[in-house]
C-alpha cells in the first residue's frame, strides 16, 4: 500500500485517489475523477490508462503512437482543477484544468476546459477547448497570483 500523495493534486494518498481507478478496482463516478486520473496516468506514463479513457470516436494510430513517445520526455509539475459543471444526470461534463509540465527543459503548461461524456456507465474524455489567461486575470495555477506576475512570465 503506498502512502505517497497523488499526483493529481487532492490530498488523498495515490491509493485512495487515482490509484484505485488505474487499477482497474473502481468505477470512475464523475469527470473531474477521471480528469484527475488521466493527469496522474500522463505523470506515471501509463499510455493504456489514456487510450481506454478516450473516447472510442477520437482514437487513432497517430493518438496511439505520439502518446507513447512523448509520455518519457515530459515531466509533469502540478494540477489545478479551476471547474467542474454538469447537470444533474446529464451524460456530459466539461473540467476546466491548468496542468504545468516541462519538456526539453522548457516549461509550459496546458489550460483547457475538456468535455467529458458517460456511455453505458463510463466517463470518457471527448476533446478540449484550448483557453489563454489575460495579463490581468488571476494566475489559473491557483497560486493567488495575476497571471503576469505568476505562469505568464
Amino acid at each position: 500500500m503506498s502512502t505517497e500523495y497523488c499526483p493529481c493534486g487532492n490530498t488523498e494518498t495515490y491509493d485512495a485517489c487515482c490509484g484505485r481507478y488505474l487499477s482497474g478496482q473502481h468505477r470512475i463516478p464523475d469527470a473531474e475523477s477521471l480528469m484527475r486520473s488521466r493527469y496522474t496516468a500522463y505523470q506515471r506514463g501509463n499510455s493504456g490508462w489514456l487510450l481506454a479513457t478516450w473516447h472510442p470516436s477520437q482514437r487513432s494510430p497517430e493518438l496511439t503512437a505520439s502518446l507513447s513517445s512523448g509520455l518519457s520526455d515530459t515531466e509533469w509539475l502540478g494540477l489545478n482543477v479551476i471547474a467542474h459543471t454538469y447537470e444533474k444526470d446529464s451524460n456530459e461534463a466539461f473540467v476546466t484544468f491548468y496542468a504545468r509540465y516541462r519538456d526539453k527543459q522548457q516549461t509550459s503548461a496546458i489550460y483547457e476546459r475538456s468535455r467529458f461524456i458517460r456511455e453505458e456507465q463510463h466517463w470518457y474524455y471527448i476533446d478540449g477547448v484550448h483557453l489563454q489567461a489575460g495579463r490581468n486575470d488571476p494566475c489559473p495555477c491557483g497560486s493567488g497570483k495575476k497571471f503576469k506576475k505568476c505562469c505568464g512570465l
